[in-house]
């Protein structure tokens, strides 16, 4: 099923199943279901919402009873894109009232940001508008970074993935990266020096204890020694 607008939009929340009942889901058996006609009524949405909290939608047209296909042509204008639009409106109304915004995309990225906000006290910036999904993190005091997290292709990393992953860019000795490079879920660091710096896979691969005993590592680079 092409679930490309729906997942557009629900990226990086995450749904509060009590108020997706209260908004006017239905439980089923396979998960929760939401219907409401828009477009003046000559259309129905029918949004449902599996255990695992996916999103997924079919747009049907009421005269007809037929799936109204044009929405999932990106390239379609008009009366389609009308419909295309309003639906998005629909969708983007249960995240604002039936979700929780996550600073990162990944469950596994969402625990670090924590761990790295109740240890250090920073949070991640974001500082380049092309790259949205891209977030530093660093030592305020002198600004140098000790993470980067990028989401991406893993294929840029592995090409015998496939999917968007989010991974994490770490500063570590570089005996330790060598070692690395022969484990599972460690990869040379993406466009950053890689003497230095590590790219780490961040789909509980590797778990979150050995990630922080790293990040702990990367952010005394940061720290400046005393003389």
């Amino acid at each position: 099923m092409n679930t490309v607008l729906e997942d557009s939009v629900f990226k990086r929340v995450n749904l509060d199943f009590e108020k997706i009942s209260a908004y006017g889901f239905t439980q089923t058996e396979s998960g929760w279901i939401y219907k409401t006609n828009f477009m003046n009524g000559n259309f129905k949405a029918v949004i449902r919402i599996d255990s695992a909290g996916h999103v997924s939608g079919t747009v049907y047209e009421i005269a007809t009873e037929d799936e109204y296909l044009p929405l999932r042509v990106e390239s379609m204008d008009g009366f389609a894109a009308e419909v295309r639009n309003a639906y998005i409106e629909i969708l983007k109304d249960i995240k604002e009232k039936c979700c929780h915004e996550n600073v990162f995309i990944f469950p596994q990225t969402n625990r670090l940001a924590d761990e790295i906000y109740n240890k250090y006290g920073d949070k991640p910036e974001f500082p380049w508008p092309e790259y949205p999904t891209f977030g530093v993190f660093k030592n305020p005091t002198n600004g140098k970074w000790y993470a980067l997290v990028m989401a991406l292709n893993v294929q840029k990393l592995d090409k015998k993935l496939t999917g968007e992953v989010e991974v994490m860019n770490i500063k570590l000795d570089p005996e330790k990266i060598k070692e690395l490079h022969k484990e599972k879920g460690f990869y040379p660091a993406y466009h950053m020096n890689k003497k230095n710096w590590i790219s780490i896979l961040l789909n509980d691969t590797v778990p979150d204890n050995v990630l922080l005993n790293f990040l702990d590592e990367s952010h005394r680079f940061t720290i400046k020694k005393q003389k």
